[in-house]
């Protein structure tokens, strides 16, 4: 039992597409009926390759000159900012540390009480 291979002209093909996009059939489940093709991914195939709906996925930006540079300001500030937090970050890191440090070297156990009495002068 040999399997049968159905050609469609490139007409019919665009034919049942248009009436997809038209709104004439309602689903690819109703044109495989209709016309009898068995092929469940064939119609499927024809769309993309010949339909507008492969568009709809898309997402189309439309920007000015200015638009564009402006983006790309922003995004450099982004970055700048970015790279000030994590320096700062750092550095409130360090301070801890060295602070810790400072005060085993002074030997005083209570650093959380030493801090109070800093923050009070």
């Amino acid at each position: 039992m040999s399997k049968t291979v159905i050609r469609y002209s490139e007409a019919f093909k665009l034919k049942i597409v248009k009436e997809l996009e038209s709104g004439k059939l309602s689903c690819v489940h109703e044109a495989r009926m209709r016309y009898g093709i068995r092929g469940c991914g064939t119609i499927e195939c024809w769309v993309r390759k010949y339909g507008k709906n492969h568009l709809l996925c898309k997402v189309v930006k439309v920007q000015k000159a200015n638009e564009h540079d402006e983006l790309k300001k922003q995004k450099i500030r982004i970055r700048q900012l970015e790279k000030a937090l994590a320096d700062a970050h750092l550095d409130s890191i360090i301070e801890k540390e060295y602070f810790k440090m400072a005060c085993e070297v002074a030997n005083i156990d209570d650093t959380e009480a030493f801090k109070k009495k800093l923050s009070l002068r």
